[in-house]
């Protein structure tokens, strides 16, 4: 039944969501081209400051994810992304407009406290539009906002810098979002029964097929109850160290890539986006397959694993040889990327709809920690030992325990059990 309930809703949300995302991720990953093309020169900005100046957005970003999911589930993600769009829009262009790197600092805060809402509340609201054997690939179809924006931005944004250089590049980059504000307001519904592109039929069957998934789940009372679950706990660290590879591998791969030999920051530009076109492709298989079986865990746990794996053979192989290295890295970058899709369906699938918005928001809280973590130790360990294999092995470590607290919080846990059901009812 659910695979045939208005086909439509893929093709009138997805490419919004998706985009929406896209313009999200651009403002806060064009900040390692930014750094790599003469930002800190400008600025005079050292390499510590540098590491911070990168983190700062993910602190920031910590902030205000459980009182966004909360809006969003109870008021309207609708509301809320939309104002979310014109500021960080708008700060964004600010970032090539100051000429004092304490300004910098404010608006790289600032930037990650306006976006921490945004992608708990679009995770409720597809929450709200798709079914549980629709959600891992509505999810990813969200997440791939993150590769696919860092693949062009990373060709396009060589190309700015080599032209009209680093602060050109942060104002072109920037302002999208806030024209895109009004086309997200016109075209989305927080609820399907607010959409007048359904018919009567549609909205009554995405409501009942809604309500008989929310009937097998136990009640919790509240997001305090939820926080002290064991399997939202371990979850939660899970992210942050997922996290912690994630981002110390989106903002420093640049300036990783531009210290090869003869290698300038157009050829940077492009060699940086191979990861990300492995990685879309690596989602696409993973949530389509994850839909399929119900299997969550497996299709997060093993491509975390593959991730650490790469990383440590690619700190074996050193500087010796260069593209050995970057193949890789390559490989490391699109396995991290792989598991979004099931990893976000997990929590839908073991809370009720009351509560699971939270949780979410609580988790990706915890990976903000994580990706403050990475892109700060990532830069800082880059710098002090003036090469990359220490930052590798930390990133390899980070990526091999998450992919050990996944197998152990999803084990015996409601997402396990969530396919049983399913298959039974099926």
């Amino acid at each position: 039944m659910q695979n045939t309930i208005a086909k439509s809703r893929w093709y009138r949300l997805i490419p919004v969501v998706f985009i929406t995302y896209s313009l999200a991720y651009l403002d806060r990953a064009n900040y390692g081209f930014g750094a790599a093309a003469g930002l800190a020169k400008d600025l005079h900005i050292t390499a510590s400051m540098s590491s911070l100046l990168g983190s700062l957005f993910f602190l920031g970003y910590f902030f205000f994810q459980i009182p966004g999911a909360h809006y969003a589930e109870n008021k309207s993600a609708k509301k809320l992304v939309f104002w979310s769009l014109l500021l960080w829009g708008g700060l964004a262009t600010a970032t090539g407009m100051i000429s004092d790197v304490k300004w910098l600092m404010v608006i790289r805060f600032a930037l990650g406290v306006v976006e921490s809402a945004v992608m708990p509340s679009m995770l409720v609201f597809l929450s709200h539009w798709f079914t549980k054997a629709e959600r891992s690939r509505a999810n990813t179809f969200l997440i791939l906002g993150n590769p696919v924006t860092v693949l062009w931005m990373s060709i396009v944004s060589g190309y700015l810098v080599e032209s009209v250089g680093w602060r050109w590049m942060f104002i072109l980059e920037g302002l999208p979002a806030v024209l895109w504000a009004f086309i997200w307001w016109k075209v989305v519904n927080d609820k399907p029964k607010e959409a007048k592109w359904l018919t009567d039929r549609e909205k009554q069957q995405l409501q009942e097929q809604m309500e008989q998934e929310q009937q097998g789940l136990k009640p919790v009372k509240n997001y305090m109850e939820a926080f002290k679950s064991k399997t939202v706990i371990l979850l939660s660290l899970q992210y942050a160290l997922w996290s912690i590879g994630v981002y110390g591998f989106v903002m420093w791969l640049p300036s990783i890539i531009k210290a090869a030999p003869d290698m300038d920051i157009v050829k940077t530009g492009w060699l940086s986006s191979v990861p990300y076109l492995l990685a879309v492709i690596l989602m696409l298989v993973s949530s389509h397959f994850s839909d399929k079986t119900l299997n969550r865990s497996g299709f997060v746990w093993t491509f975390l694993f593959i991730g650490a794996l790469a990383f440590s053979a690619s700190y074996l192989v050193g500087t010796s040889n260069f593209w050995l290295s970057f193949i890789l890295l390559v490989i490391a970058g699109g396995a991290m990327y792989a598991p979004y899709g099931p990893f976000f369906a997990i929590i839908p699938e073991i809370l009720p709809r009351n509560v699971a918005g939270g949780a979410m928001a609580l988790i990706n809280s915890m990976g903000a920690l994580g990706s403050f973590a990475g892109s700060y130790i990532v830069g800082y360990l880059n710098g002090a030992t003036g090469g990359f294999g220490a930052s590798y092995m930390f990133m390899a470590a980070s990526l091999f325990l998450s992919s050990l607290l996944t197998i152990i919080a999803v084990k015996g846990s409601g997402a396990a059990k969530a396919k049983k059901t399913t298959e039974k009812s099926a």
